[in-house]
């Protein structure tokens, strides 16, 4: 059938996959064979998949727009976590996008797709990061929009370690703690270690927050204690999840080397979708019970 322009519809093509960091460079080249769409194109095919329910439409409008949600989730590739995954939540954003696009906005589709896409990496990010800053999500849900902003504002466009009075403005500014500055700045910049195991050693150092070299002994001591008793009851939530639910976290969000969605689903013969439910749900689970410890102890 054809819509709009000209425009031929393939009732039987597919999405394309994202199966793996070895094969983005497929990918990116089998997403390029997808046509740009005109402004009356995209405009028919809205109507019709709002309208008639034509899913092959939704279709098209989401394959036309992959490029987009490519293009902005590698500006995410240095937050060390794999890009491949990255790019699936771009494509689940740009999926809602599609679904609650409205014509009314009098906005083409991809100006309105590009804060759904946006919202969905910033959640997987954070979700991602949550389990080993769990204490201060506020803080750094803060921190990873206003950081860059706040830095720019300040003239400094370098990812490096900021000065102590650098420190001290922006945490002024947005009223949180001096060291939640410097552990977003050093993620931002590109820290590799977001993921690492949390071991089953009592020392937890793979999960304490970036050393201020102005911090006394005193503090450096309290703050590993905090990570170690923080590691401990991670370890021990962890055991409480079913032994899919500890193998999908443990390899998604606690590994150096995670896991894709789509290398778990054929793991355990499911589809990424799946694993991605699963994750989301264990997650959940998870940090209701790490914060329901962590808050009995005081």
């Amino acid at each position: 059938m054809s819509v709009g322009s000209g425009l031929i519809v393939r009732t039987s093509a597919a999405l394309p996959a994202v199966v793996g960091e070895g094969s983005l460079v497929y990918y990116l080249e089998q997403i390029k064979k997808f046509p740009v769409l005109s402004e009356e194109q995209e405009k028919d095919l809205v109507v019709d998949f709002q309208q008639n329910g034509n899913m092959n439409a939704a279709q098209i409008l989401v394959t036309s727009h992959l490029r987009l949600a490519a293009k902005v989730a590698f500006s995410y590739r240095r937050y060390g976590l794999p890009l491949a995954d990255i790019i699936s939540e771009a494509n689940i954003g740009l999926m809602q996008a599609v679904k609650k696009f409205d014509l009314s906005k009098k906005v083409r589709l991809a100006t309105y797709a590009l804060w759904w896409i946006k919202a969905s990496i910033n959640d997987y990010v954070l979700r991602s990061w949550s389990l080993v800053k769990i204490g201060t999500k506020a803080a750094q849900k803060k921190l990873f929009y206003n950081l860059a902003k706040i830095k720019s504002k300040l003239g400094l466009y370098e990812n490096k370690e900021l000065e102590p009075e650098v420190v001290k403005t922006i945490a002024q500014e947005l009223v949180v703690d001096e060291t939640d500055v410097r552990e977003m700045n050093g993620r931002l910049g590109g820290d590799k270690s977001l993921n690492v195991c949390v071991a089953d050693d009592d020392e937890g150092e793979k999960i304490d927050f970036l050393v201020d070299k102005s911090q006394n002994i005193e503090e450096s001591l309290a703050r590993k204690q905090e990570a170690s008793y923080k590691a401990k009851v991670l370890q021990n939530c962890l055991m409480q999840l079913s032994d899919r639910e500890q193998s999908i976290v443990r390899n998604r969000m606690l590994t150096d080397a995670p896991l894709t969605l789509e290398e778990l689903g054929q793991k355990f013969g499911v589809s990424r979708e799946r694993i991605r439910q699963i994750e989301k749900v264990a997650f959940d689970k998870l940090k209701s019970m790490v914060l329901l410890a962590i808050d009995a102890k005081k």
